[in-house]
């Protein structure tokens, strides 16, 4: 069975790009991998980029961004804003939590482990239910900085797809 492809990875681009914009440019290695740790932070506090903040990404992306996720590349910021605006119309409410997150030495990586909840509004091509959805995930992000700072150039997320579509496929609890 093919679980439909969704916009789940865009969740969590979706994190990481208010919070390099408070990134000042660092000075050296160590200091940079601590602002781009501390970006990631500041993107879970942002929420999931309501639609009114989608104009942000003109500012915290690349031109050539590129979003990898369940074997499909989105390329470009206009891709990838309406990737975002597909994914919240299809999760309500949604919530992240990150568990753990580290950048490599010269802060162009940043990894996270994290998991997402919110209300179904037909995630994974299933029924608009209003049942609440939990999965879990890990997200990899290019840093490329710039003369303006870190921006976002490339994202790969796994996430838990399958066990997120067993979830919403399986009978109500009576």
């Amino acid at each position: 069975m093919k679980i439909p492809a969704t916009s789940l990875g865009a969740l969590v681009v979706a994190f990481v790009i208010a919070g390099f914009a408070s990134c000042a440019y660092a000075t050296d290695d160590a200091e940079r991998r601590a602002q781009a740790e501390q970006a990631r932070f500041r993107i879970l506090g942002a929420g999931l980029v309501p639609a009114t903040r989608l104009r942000a990404v003109d500012d915290l992306v690349v031109e050539d961004f590129v979003l990898t996720s369940a074997g499909t590349e989105v390329t470009g910021r206009a891709a990838f804003k309406a990737w975002i605006e597909a994914f919240q119309a299809k999760a309500k409410n949604v919530r992240l939590q990150a568990f753990e997150t580290f950048a490599n030495a010269d802060a162009t990586r940043v990894t996270s482990r994290w998991q997402a909840t919110g209300i179904n509004n037909g995630v994974l091509g299933t029924e608009p239910d209003g049942r609440p959805i939990l999965f879990t995930g890990i997200a990899i992000w290019e840093i490329r900085w710039t003369a303006d700072g870190p921006k976002l150039a490339h994202n790969w997320v796994e996430r838990s797809a399958w066990e997120l579509y067993q979830q919403l496929t399986a009978p109500a609890a009576d």
